[in-house]
């Protein structure tokens, strides 16, 4: 087995110390009714760590998420570290993300969380009056101002981290106010990521948002960031459309054919494809008992993966294809559960690529332009240290906040 894939590993299972309306892996607590508090075992934890670094991977890619990961406590990732340094062989280069709601981010945390390189994502929804509509605890009470306590911890400790924002019906309609909120407060590298949930019948959530809001909202925070902002603000989507353009790479699942990137390991060892879809239906095994060549050479796991390019028959003949892929499974669902749905999303991707196509080739052409001029990059004064956004000063053409800024940590 040589394909490269990374891990999304849950070791809190679906518990969380929030309880926001719109949580698409709440209900996923079914799941595992054996208890009522999900946690991973030491001894899951070692097994997870050990067989993954036991494959032959270019980079050991560990993200942890949940519901709410921190609940496991420093202790936990204090041990996730020691395990990586232990099953590493030689040169093996292990890299940590964490994708948090921020309530329990501590300076003891955001230390270790430095020293060991962690990515983290933290999840805001905008300004006060937009986050607590839905980002609320279990009385109800909004989480806004915790939130920010613990960016302040991140931002004290020197810890990368990006903003998460699900775009929902509370702020659709704002997409160049939520975006300006953000970089007004020194928070520059932003996901924004649609809400789109529906019941067994396939009627949408009162909170969910249809396709052209969603297209209306990225074309919005377009404007505002094509300004003054390429080069200071991240937006993971546009990222992702000049690597394509640029490089052919690409990098965010949804532009892919193909959903085989990583896998879900849960709090109990169970293994999935997908996060949004932890279902029994895609189970794959389990760690205690499934090797990795087992997982991917079962005939539940290609199926799923092969999904993704059964798209809609007029996807065949559209122009954004290339871009777009169908969109996500999750955004095709439907009573019928076929993959050859249209995405609920459809309209909004067409008005987001035909808004702004121009503008990402015209930056594309750019960077091709920078790339090919030899010494520009050296020729900058060595004294000023690039911003994170800017292109790396070794000549790579990539931002520095992807090339020299960040190498992962060597186990």
């Amino acid at each position: 087995m040589n394909k490269p894939f990374s891990l999304l590993i849950k070791p809190a299972g679906p518990d969380c110390n929030l309880e926001c309306a719109y949580c698409f892996y709440r209900s996923r607590g079914a799941l595992f009714p054996e208890t009522p508090m999900h946690r991973m075992s030491m001894d899951i934890l070692e097994k997870v760590i050990a067989s993954y670094m036991a494959t032959d991977q270019p980079v050991y890619a560990f993200a942890w998420q949940g519901g709410e990961p921190l609940l496991m406590g420093l202790d936990f990732f204090q041990s996730v570290i020691q395990l990586q340094k232990r099953f590493g062989r030689n040169g093996a280069v292990a890299q940590n993300s964490l994708q948090t709601n921020g309530l329990l981010i501590t300076d003891e945390l955001a230390k270790h969380f430095f020293q060991y390189r962690f990515l983290l994502g933290v999840s805001l929804d905008g300004p006060e009056s937009i986050h607590n509509i839905y980002r609320v605890n279990a009385a109800g009470a909004g989480s806004f101002a915790a939130v920010w306590r613990g960016i302040e911890c991140l931002r004290r400790q020197g810890v990368d981290f990006n903003i998460l924002t699900l775009v929902t019906q509370a702020n659709v309609r704002q997409g160049s106010a939520v975006y300006g909120y953000l970089r007004d407060q020194g928070l520059h590298f932003h996901q924004y990521i649609p809400c789109v949930e529906a019941d067994e019948r396939g009627a949408l959530a009162n909170f969910s948002i249809m396709g052209e809001a969603w297209g209306e909202f990225l074309c919005a925070v377009y404007d505002e960031w094509i300004k003054d902002d390429t080069r200071r603000v991240s937006v993971r989507l546009f990222d992702s459309i000049l690597n394509l353009l640029v490089d052919g790479r690409k990098v965010d699942c949804t532009m892919r054919a193909a959903c085989d990137t990583y896998v879900v390991v849960e709090h109990n060892g169970a293994i999935y494809p997908c996060d949004f879809h932890v279902d029994s239906k895609w189970r794959l095994g389990n760690i205690r008992e499934t090797s990795w060549e087992q997982v991917f050479t079962q005939s539940v796991y290609r199926q799923f993966i092969h999904q993704k390019s059964e798209w809609n028959e007029t996807c065949s003949v559209c122009q954004w294809r290339r871009l777009c892929a169908g969109d996500c499974l999750k955004h095709r669902a439907n009573p019928a559960g076929s993959p050859r749905a249209l995405s609920r999303l459809c309209a909004g991707w067409k008005l987001f690529f035909a808004h702004t196509h121009r503008g990402f080739e015209q930056l594309a052409d750019q960077i091709r332009q920078e790339r090919a001029q030899p010494g520009i990059a050296a020729a900058k004064p060595t004294s000023n240290k690039p911003g994170r956004n800017d292109y790396c000063p070794c000549g790579s053409g990539l931002k520095y906040k992807k090339c020299c800024l960040r190498v992962p940590a060597a186990v």
